[in-house]
């Protein structure tokens, strides 16, 4: 066949596709709107599943930090660990004295009980800090910075500072402000023995944990915790200076601390989620299940598109048109169905995505819970437009067969 011969092939079939869907306008609109729901099927569960699997890396981004020193993988939900770093301030001086880096911190993780009753007391996940900065984004209060006599001569077994921070939802949950009093410990029968201060509310080390959590000092968390004289914590963070190899220096350490495991930020979070097996399963499975729904879906939206135009095929059909034509029809619809399906379900992505997030953060105050990388739109895209076209040209194809002049009786 000749180039001209098949350009005027193509615009009449673009022609006659055009026609059809013109003729139908309910039906084109309904056709266009359930591509859109497949699409949003798509990227709104891809987005879940993308959120699950980044919320972790998220959290490790936020504390920004370097370097993670610490005795095996920790499963940061798993507050309750044993804080396996043995002496940890006394580390954390000796790697801030190395010339290659610029400031080194423990943090503890507890399980503690909270609340302003002694008798009605609610387990929370607790974080120990030596101090809060700026990237809390205290919504009410400040924060705390443990001094450095804190750390002089023989260390205190009670808390030193009896300051905390709670997350908003915490808060709520206790009724509590700034400035009030709760009641902490690790078990209920001790928490009554230690008062501390609310001096901020902020859900900083919330979406790291992946649950509510609260703040307080170091100290004070391991003297609740009755592990001030070994001096113990879950990690030893630390950043490097500027003109200095981050890998270098991690390989170094590694060496010089043959008891403990030295990671950078990006292996941190894999050996997080290898602890957490859970967490990325959930995540691939929703991203499987949103492609494999929009396809479905996509599927059988035009098999019924093509099954209410047997009557018309079953015309052209018998005016000589080949089986190839009335496939190269259909998909042409398929093809316009699919780029105006996908558009609108790609834009009502957005706002859909940005209001499900203000719920969670409602609910429980966890941002970005559903996240959309430039790869769930491609995704949905795609299966609007790409598998929508070659669907529609299959099933134009195996139209042909019962396109038949009975139809038209």
């Amino acid at each position: 066949m000749s180039a001209g011969r098949r350009s005027v092939k193509i615009r009449a079939v673009g022609g006659i596709a055009f026609a059809q869907l013109r003729r139908s306008p309910s039906r084109t609109a309904l056709a266009v709107l359930a591509v859109a729901l497949a699409v949003l099927s798509v990227t709104l569960l891809a987005s879940l599943g993308a959120g699950v699997v980044a919320m972790g890396e998220d959290g490790l981004d936020t504390a920004d930090r370097d370097l993670w020193l610490s005795s095996e993988p920790v499963d940061p939900a798993a507050s309750g660990t044993e804080n396996p770093v043995v002496g940890s301030h006394g580390i954390a001086a000796e790697l801030t004295q190395r010339d290659d880096i610029s400031g080194a911190s423990p943090i503890a993780m507890h399980d503690v009980y909270v609340g302003t009753d002694p008798d009605d007391l609610e387990r929370r996940p607790a974080v120990g800090v030596q101090r809060t900065h700026d990237g809390f984004d205290f919504e009410e209060g400040g924060g705390f910075e443990t001094p450095d006599s804190a750390y002089d001569g023989a260390r205190s077994t009670t808390p030193q500072q009896s300051e905390i921070v709670l997350d908003p939802a915490v808060a709520d949950a206790l009724d509590v402000s700034v400035g009030e009093t709760v009641y902490v410990g690790t078990s209920r029968e001790s928490a009554p023995q230690y008062e501390f201060t609310v001096v901020g509310i902020s859900s900083y080390y919330s979406q790291f944990l992946g649950q509510d959590a609260v703040t307080l000092p170091l100290v004070d968390l391991q003297a609740v915790a009755g592990t001030t004289g070994t001096d113990r914590s879950t990690f030893i963070t630390a950043n490097v200076t500027d003109d200095a190899d981050r890998d270098a220096v991690r390989d170094e350490l590694d060496e010089e601390y043959p008891d403990y495991d030295v990671r950078t930020s990006e292996e941190q979070v894999g050996a997080m989620l290898e602890e957490r097996p859970i967490v990325v399963a959930s995540g691939l499975t929703l991203i499987g299940l949103s492609v494999v729904g929009g396809v479905v879906l996509t599927v059988n939206l035009f098999a019924l598109v093509t099954y209410h135009q047997r009557t018309e095929l079953a015309a052209l059909r018998a005016i000589g048109l080949s089986r190839g034509v009335l496939a190269g029809t259909v998909g042409a619809q398929g093809l316009g169905i699919g780029v105006l399906g996908g558009l609108v379900g790609l834009a009502a992505t957005v706002p859909i995505v940005r209001g499900l997030n203000h719920i969670a953060v409602s609910v429980v105050g966890f941002e970005e819970v559903l996240q959309t990388p430039l790869e769930v739109y491609a995704v949905g895209f795609a299966v609007a437009v790409g598998l929508g076209t070659i669907v529609a040209v299959v099933v134009g194809w195996r139209a042909g067969r019962y396109a038949r002049i009975e139809h038209l009786e």
